[in-house]
């Protein structure tokens, strides 16, 4: 059998076996090497999609696949009824580059959305004795697809089939402060919102809006939970994007680079919010088992001492240029908004079919984000010789 007709056969198969609520390309990755990934025919295709801004360090980086492989050979899972060393050391490096208080390890983004907000109902039930609380979300966020996760995301898409949804969440206009204090009441105890909210289209906080929401939760005794599953690990130009507002949460939720691929996310607390909940409140069976903490430990230690944010800047900043110099030669660009390796533009029509032809035609992995704009979310180790090469291949398939 051909590698092309392997391919067709076991794309068939997967379309048996799996439970359909993907739309996938018809496209069967192997293996990856640094920013490139290579199919089953032998393809190669420059990745500006790193698995949803997941794989932060590329494909098998020999440094923190030699971590895994130690790990694997030691223990894999103990349970939270023990400790293991790797979760104390990853917990350690993350809360000193955050300056958080405390961290507990889950097993995605979704996850450690599902625990900011218990944090938030705990700590409103231990000031108040009671339930029935508050939690004010942004319009056209995403946080999640479970249950939890999903009643604050601002999309009615999505939300719609699985309603009811968890009740008391009212929705603001992100970066609108006016809108916020008018859905504040005796029984609002949070604010949750992306520092760059990428499913809704890349749309970075203002200063203002972020430092005027801070005010607010500080006057009105409210927490601020800042989700950093996309944004954070480096990808803005600051370790977390909200470092660049200076302004801290009282909780922050990390994800997807993290763990540069392994299923890992967190919660971090800091302050009021670090003792709010107490044993008993919350726990997982697999989350912060030793081998994904291992991996986030790497992670982590990589980004030290190979200047990775520092580099995100540098590239990030090659990368805004080329996109703003793309964006003025074509009319059918209407916007580009970003930061860092987060970056979007925004067109006057879908993006599918171009997102599509990059991939089928001209090798190049995009990925979007609604109907009408290409995020660009890459390795946060590409060059600048990635991104010329990446707006040759763009501007083929535009």
């Amino acid at each position: 059998m051909s590698a092309f007709d392997d391919t067709k056969h076991t794309i068939e198969k997967a379309e048996q076996i799996l439970y359909k609520t993907y739309n996938r390309f018809p496209v069967l990755f192997d293996h990856g090497k640094g920013v490139f990934l290579y199919d089953t025919e032998g393809k190669e295709y420059l990745d500006f999609g790193a698995g949803i801004a997941v794989c932060g360090l590329g494909y098998n980086d020999p440094e923190y696949t030699a971590a895994l492989e130690n790990q694997a050979g030691k223990l894999l899972h103990i349970s939270n009824l023990f400790y293991n060393r790797p979760a104390i050391d990853a917990g350690e490096k993350l809360l000193a580059a955050s300056q958080m208080d405390r961290v507990f390890f889950t097993n995605s983004g979704t996850e450690a959305i599902e625990g900011a907000l218990k944090i938030a109902k705990r700590y409103a039930y231990n000031r108040d004795g009671h339930g029935g609380h508050e939690i004010i979300a942004m319009k056209h966020s995403f946080h999640g697809r479970s249950l939890g996760a999903l009643s604050v995301t601002g999309n009615d898409h999505y939300q719609e089939p699985f309603a009811p949804l968890l009740p008391g969440i009212r929705f603001a206009e992100f970066n609108d402060l006016d809108s916020v204090k008018a859905l504040i009441n005796e029984n609002t105890i949070a604010v949750i919102m992306e520092t760059i909210q990428g499913e809704g289209g890349i749309y970075p906080a203002t200063e203002e809006f972020l430092k005027g929401v801070r005010a607010l939760c500080d006057e009105h005794d409210m927490l601020l939970i800042l989700d950093e599953i996309q944004c954070g690990m480096g990808r803005s130009g600051e370790m977390f994007a909200w470092q660049g507002y200076g302004v801290k949460p009282d909780v922050m939720t990390v994800a997807k680079a993290l763990g540069n691929g392994v299923p890992i996310g967190a919660f971090l607390a800091s302050g009021r919010a670090a003792t709010a909940m107490v044993p008993g409140d919350h726990g997982t069976t697999y989350g912060g088992n030793p081998l994904v903490c291992a991996a986030a430990d790497k992670v982590l230690e990589i980004f030290e001492t190979r200047e990775i944010v520092a580099h995100v800047r540098q590239v990030g900043a090659y990368l805004w240029k080329k996109l703003d110099e793309f964006a003025e030669k074509h009319d059918c660009v209407t916007d580009h908004r970003g930061k860092g390796l987060i970056q979007g533009l925004e067109f006057d029509r879908p993006v599918a079919p171009i997102v599509s032809k990059a991939l089928l035609e001209n090798q190049l992995v995009l990925i979007s984000a609604g109907a009408n704009i290409i995020r660009f979310v890459p390795p946060l180790v590409i060059t600048e010789e990635d991104v010329d090469w990446m707006i040759e291949k763009l501007e083929k398939s535009l």
